[in-house]
């Protein structure tokens, strides 16, 4: 779901709630996927230079049910910020469009930028990598996760446009 609220504006109404109701993430993430504008409900993994939890995230229906409509999860990654390993690339970024996920924010790497780039998904990362993981199926799926420092927990939700990337307990708007 392309969301028409923007991140600013919902800086402007929310700068004053409790941490725990509205974050902002660092500008620290960067654009790799074809949409640039995006939102749902946050799912979260945490995985360390093992993607395979991420791959059985992505395989998986990206979609749910809400008051709002149907519309597209986030799948939030916390890859403890490892430049090392990439934990999403080409297969993946086009396996989380094709499934309906709304976005992809990895703390930590991807590859395959060039395919990323024409994936109808919303994907932030810190960086690119093309080295890729190990898969040792290890990680937590559904846990609160740190993410640069600020806590996402799943059922959040994530709103992500050109100025930044927020994180609200309930949907805004």
């Amino acid at each position: 779901m392309n969301s028409p609220l923007a991140t600013c504006d919902l800086c402007d109404a929310h700068k004053h709630d409790a941490p725990e109701l509205f974050r902002v993430l660092p500008p620290v993430f960067r654009d790799f996927g074809a949409l640039r504008t995006f939102s749902g409900p946050v799912t979260t993994l945490k995985c360390f230079e093992d993607n395979s939890l991420v791959k059985a995230a992505v395989d998986s229906c990206g979609t749910v049910d809400t008051p709002q409509g149907r519309v597209g999860k986030v799948l939030v990654v916390d890859g403890a910020g490892s430049l090392r390993r990439a934990l999403l690339g080409g297969n993946l970024g086009a396996a989380a469009a094709r499934n309906g996920w709304a976005g992809v924010v990895i703390d930590g790497c991807v590859r395959d930028v060039a395919e990323l780039a024409t994936q109808e998904v919303g994907i932030r990362a810190l960086a690119s990598m093309p080295m890729p993981t190990d898969k040792q199926n290890q990680g937590l799926k559904d846990a609160a996760v740190q993410i640069q420092g600020v806590w996402v927990n799943p059922g959040d939700w994530l709103y992500a446009d050109a100025d930044g990337m927020v994180v609200s307990a309930q949907p805004l708007g």
